[in-house]
């Protein structure tokens, strides 16, 4: 039997939470950019292809308005730019706190992204990008007042997302800030898990699950499919307490996770997964 063959390399992050700010709860915002200064430095050496930040990229400041998180994510987005040229930004609660939606999209996608769930294709790989940052009457956070723990993926996301999945050809990785793979009743989880759970499983063709929000580490594997949550970059002092990973994926719906930092003591490090409904479906 051939070796699988790599298709495509990513870069990932998640909860950055800049912010030219003191630290709180742990949270050191500042630092955030020397971190990721560090990140973009040592995977642009491995030469990804695109990086991907999974959520919460900035924070509120002392001042918390749109004019000035406007600025942090100007300054942050300067220095992931430097990881890869291309780069996706997943929406986090925070991301859009104070800013809407389209504020942030425009201000890191300079051709204008008009939806913030999304997917593309590339080098035989399909990369669906979701937004939970809904609330449950599907309001979208940005729009009105929200609590970080009602999160939602509304029905009409969750229609476009099955029939894309219909469509994609090739291994297909999601990336999402908020849980899908913990119970209904953690703050962390998106109220429809079950119902986006259910669309990926039956799609066949869900090589991974990424994502962030909880700040840990994590992973689960449910009904075939690896769930991976990274941990926070924001959390601790001091370059050692930083993270970001490299992700390889596989011609034959396998990936690998290579962590730095706080990232390398992640339970798939270094490890081949094979998704097994992916595999069944071959």
């Amino acid at each position: 039997m051939n070796a699988p063959k790599l298709l495509l390399t990513l870069g990932l992050v998640t909860d950055i939470h800049y912010a030219d700010a003191k630290p709180r709860i742990n949270r050191y915002y500042r630092e955030s950019l020397s971190k990721l200064e560090e990140a973009a430095r040592v995977l642009r050496e491995r030469k990804v292809a695109l990086s991907v930040s999974l959520g919460d990229t900035i924070d509120a400041g002392e001042k918390a308005d749109a004019a000035t998180e406007l600025e942090f994510l100007k300054r942050i987005d300067e220095v992931f730019m430097g990881m890869a040229t291309e780069r996706h930004y997943v929406l986090g609660n925070h991301c859009v706190a104070t800013l809407k939606k389209q504020e942030f999209l425009a201000t890191v996608h300079k051709r204008g992204k008009k939806r913030s769930f999304y997917s593309i294709n590339r080098q035989g790989v399909h990369l669906v990008f979701l937004d939970a940052c809904f609330r449950s009457d599907g309001v979208a956070y940005g729009d009105a007042p929200f609590k970080w723990h009602d999160t939602e993926i509304h029905l009409v996301q969750r229609m476009w997302l099955e029939e894309d999945l219909k469509k994609a050809k090739g291994p297909v990785i999601v990336f999402v800030h908020q849980r899908l793979d913990t119970p209904p009743e953690n703050h962390y989880t998106i109220k429809s898990a079950p119902e986006v759970r259910r669309i990926l499983e039956q799609s066949k063709k869900v090589s991974a699950v990424f994502m962030g929000h909880s700040h840990s580490n994590a992973q689960t594997t449910i009904n075939g499919i690896p769930y991976l949550t990274l941990a926070a970059m924001v959390e601790g002092t001091g370059p050692e307490n930083s993270g970001y990973s490299l992700l390889r994926i596989f011609d034959d719906g396998s990936i690998e996770l290579e962590g730095f930092r706080k990232h390398s003591l992640h339970p798939a490090h270094t490890k081949r997964l094979q998704p097994t409904a992916f595999a069944e479906a071959l």
